[in-house]
């Protein structure tokens, strides 16, 4: 089979009006796999995102690109002449702004009952706040997110992965596809609402979990996840970078402390044993160890038992230099791996192997990170605003051309 052919999405035709980062995210994906995505852009400078060319370049790879200004009538037409060869369309104005236009669900789907019509908003189509606006931090904050995140005695911290954006954005890609099937499968196209808000809160399931357990969520840093565990934490090393540490399990916990002991003298291999958790008196639950759900979720007991350890790990990480740790560690398989930059992350042997690193125009971008026996993921630059209208036009009147009569 030829791999430089992507036949998954094949035939699917994508009206992309999204803006900025989660829309055209959202849209990349199919176009990666294999989806024709025509990008509508407004003609007064198109996508804002085109202000940051390295954002706008990254996330509209094989797209293709129309002006069409839905203030006037002309364009009006236009676009609902596609909407008749189109399969989605993909918008993510406030609620009600595509009505204002004649363009909503309700009159396209008029024109094409197959249609899916995916609406990608801060706080979705229905709720009190509706009409607010807001951005990736927004969304995090109401979803109960933000307050998870961060150290313990500290406050919500920030992150420069905007987590809300890109997962609204993949379940939006989701909803999409699953639309999608069903209008093939029934004739009938449906409207697809995604909240970013209610994306990030399906994310929050450690907290939530905490919640149900002991009725009420953890403070910031001290859950399961969060820095209530000196085995499951991040420790600075003697060159001020750091190591991840994810010995959670009792066995890959083992093997942390018996890969750290044998660097050390005697005396201190003596240490570390006492630093070790003692096992709990119940057999039962000796024999299931610390992946037992129960005592998982007892974090208070959990951390009283593993105190000593992580003021050991403290100080003996920082002994050596964040990849000696790495080297000394590597045979231990136990969960342990150095932080790396982005720019260390790009050169990853495991990135690499994957090639999820691919070159767009002599600079780095990221594939897509799903893999399909039988294709690969299309690559192609972005577009050039409104650079394809003119074959994009020319396609449209060859297929509402009348067939001539005989």
């Amino acid at each position: 089979m030829n791999l430089d052919v992507n036949p998954l999405l094949a035939g699917i035709r994508v009206l992309d009006l999204s803006r900025l980062l989660p829309g055209p995210y959202c849209s990349l994906y199919l176009a990666q796999m294999g989806a024709e995505v025509i990008k509508i852009e407004d003609p007064d400078g198109g996508d804002y995102a085109r202000q940051v060319p390295e954002l706008f370049a990254q996330v509209n790879r094989g797209k293709r690109s129309i002006t069409l200004d839905l203030r006037q009538i002309d364009d009006v037409s236009i676009f609902k002449r596609l909407v008749a060869t189109a399969d989605v369309v993909l918008e993510s104005f406030r609620p009600g702004v595509m009505d204002q236009f004649g363009c909503g669900y309700e009159s396209l789907k008029q024109i094409n009952p197959r249609l899916v019509y995916a609406a990608l908003t801060g706080y979705g189509q229905t709720g009190p706040y509706r009409d607010r606006a807001g951005h990736d931090i927004n969304y995090l904050a109401v979803a109960g997110v933000l307050d998870q995140i961060g150290v313990q005695g500290g406050g919500p911290a920030q992150a420069n992965v905007p987590f809300a954006d890109l997962t609204g954005a993949m379940n939006c890609t989701i909803g999409i596809l699953a639309a999608v099937i069903g209008a093939r499968a029934s004739g009938v196209g449906a409207m697809v609402d995604v909240s970013i808000t209610d994306a990030s809160a399906a994310l929050n399931v450690i907290a939530l979990a905490s919640l149900r357990q002991r009725g009420g969520s953890e403070a910031r840093g001290q859950d399961l996840l969060s820095g209530a565990l000196p085995n499951y934490a991040i420790y600075k090393c003697r060159d001020g970078r750091h190591l991840a540490i994810g010995a959670l399990e009792p066995k890959f916990l083992k093997r942390l402390l018996q890969g750290l002991a044998l660097t050390l003298p005697a005396p201190l291999q003596r240490l570390l044993g006492k630093a070790k958790p003692k096992p709990p008196a119940d057999r039962n639950h000796a024999a299931r160890g610390m992946g037992d759900t129960e005592r998982m979720h007892d974090i208070g007991r959990l951390r009283r038992q593993l105190r000593p350890l992580r003021a050991l790990l403290t100080v003996l990480l920082r002994l050596r230099r964040r990849d000696d740790w790495v080297c000394l560690l590597a045979d231990q398989d136990a969960c342990v791996t150095p932080v790396l930059s982005l720019e260390e992350a790009l050169r990853n042997e495991q990135l690499r192997a994957r090639h999820m690193v691919v070159d767009d125009a002599g600079r780095p971008s990221f594939n897509l990170p799903i893999h399909f026996s039988n294709a690969q993921a299309r690559q192609a630059a972005s577009p050039e605003l409104g650079a394809d209208a003119m074959d994009i036009l020319a396609e449209l009147n060859d297929r509402t051309r009348p067939a001539q009569t005989a």
